[in-house]
């Protein structure tokens, strides 16, 4: 993946990444697909046992301390071709814990390597889920997710493996309880072939799903190149990622 600005290669049997050049980062995490039922329309489906990998703290052997000084991690995740079922295969759903030294649940900044992704995300978990959106995104495509926002990221294209990289706060944690409780976020995808449609979780109040592409999100400064390669240009421009009360007014009508 050279071409986003790290050495990574990608591996889907068995699923997880090698680093290369100065490029340092974990062994993955592995997600399988008994620990994510309980977030899943039918806990009890068929799918890969190993649904996704995760390697957080990827980076630069340079760039470590600059980014340990701003509080930022950046992170990669594969997934298994396939469904869950019904579904596409896709993250059980979480929001952010509060961190610590910002005291703000912090957002998070989607970067598409490989497949097609859909970044849902709505804005609370509870009765009344508020606004809802999923954001279709191609390789390239960036998606942000806003503070306190509940979101997951599916694939939607069964025969080909997603991959994806993210820019998130050093001090990063997932709260599961709210949405395992509604069993899923607002809404479910279901794959209708290759193609995704959306059904209401009953569990919440009806409401509207609104299904956007990606767009430039200048007014965080951001630009069209690949978003580590943004950091290598200047580390103050993801500030916002774990720092995102310094710029609260933006938050306040953002719409992904």
């Amino acid at each position: 993946m050279a071409r986003y600005g790290l050495e990574v290669r990608i591996s889907h049997a068995p699923l997880g990444f090698g680093y290369g050049g100065d490029v340092i980062g974990p062994l993955p995490e592995i997600r399988t697909l008994d620990q994510i039922r309980p977030s899943l329309r039918d806990p009890h489906c068929d799918g890969p046992e190993q649904v996704y990998a995760i390697a957080m703290d990827v980076a630069r052997q340079p760039h470590l301390a600059e980014l340990k000084k701003r509080m930022l991690l950046f992170g990669i995740v594969t997934y298994a071709p396939g469904r869950l079922g019904a579904e596409p295969v896709r993250s059980q759903g979480h929001i952010h814990r509060i961190s610590a030294h910002s005291g703000w649940s912090p957002p998070e900044l989607y970067e598409v390597w490989q497949g097609r992704a859909i970044i849902y995300m709505q804005e609370r978990v509870a009765h009344d889920p508020g606004r809802c959106f999923a954001v279709c995104a191609g390789p390239g495509e960036q998606v942000l997710v806003p503070p306190g926002w509940a979101h997951a990221t599916l694939s939607a294209d069964p025969e080909t493996p997603l991959t994806f990289a993210a820019w998130c706060d050093r001090e990063y944690g997932f709260e599961y309880q709210a949405v395992r409780k509604h069993q899923g976020l607002a809404w479910y995808p279901l794959l209708q072939g290759r193609h995704i449609v959306w059904q209401q979780n009953p569990r919440y109040r009806p409401g509207r799903l609104q299904v956007v592409t990606p767009r430039r999100y200048t007014e965080f400064g951001l630009t069209d190149a690949p978003i580590y390669r943004q950091f290598e240009q200047s580390p103050a421009r993801l500030q916002f990622i774990s720092q995102p009360g310094r710029i609260a007014e933006k938050w306040a009508h953002f719409e992904p």
